[in-house]
């Protein structure tokens, strides 16, 4: 019995200093790779910016969009130059009189990392308009990561016709 308590006691020692050691860290560490973050952090703009869409909140979904005149948006044979072209056009199809936001939904989502400061975004978007009509079409976004969070840089956007 005396040698069973002397080997739980030298057992557990002998844990105790492996586990008090400094030059180990206390629990593995699991590598975290930072593209995957990346994405996520990418599609949670594209989320964050949906969810201001049917608030109908415009501003917060520009929030997405790098505020700089050097942000391009092209739509139908339309080119649109830096973040106030883009929130006018925005303003003019969805937030003025007669025009409706409706309820905005992205989906087929695919995230393809450039780099670890780029993405290049590819999806659908369907609109449901209170009159009860559907505009959708394809869209394709390239993101750049700034000291502020990932922006939308680049917007080609497509309607179906």
């Amino acid at each position: 019995m005396r040698s069973s308590f002397a080997a739980v006691l030298l057992f557990a020692q002998l844990l105790f200093s492996l586990l008090l050691r400094p030059d180990l860290p206390p629990f593995p560490q699991k590598a975290v790779d930072p593209l995957v973050s990346s994405e996520a952090a990418v599609e949670a703009v594209l989320r964050t910016q949906q969810d201001a869409w049917n608030r109908h909140d415009l501003d917060a979904f520009m929030a997405g969009y790098w505020n700089s005149p050097e942000l391009t948006f092209f739509s139908g044979a339309n080119e649109r130059k830096g973040w106030q072209a883009t929130l006018d056009r925005y303003r003019a199809a969805y937030a003025s009189p007669g025009h409706e936001m409706g309820t905005l939904e992205f989906s087929a989502l695919r995230i393809e990392m450039l780099g670890p400061d780029a993405a290049f975004v590819r999806g659908s978007w369907h609109l449901t308009m209170p009159d009860g009509k559907t505009p959708h079409g394809l869209f394709t976004l390239v993101f750049r990561r700034f000291s502020e969070g990932w922006r939308i840089v680049h917007d080609h956007t497509s309607v179906a016709e």
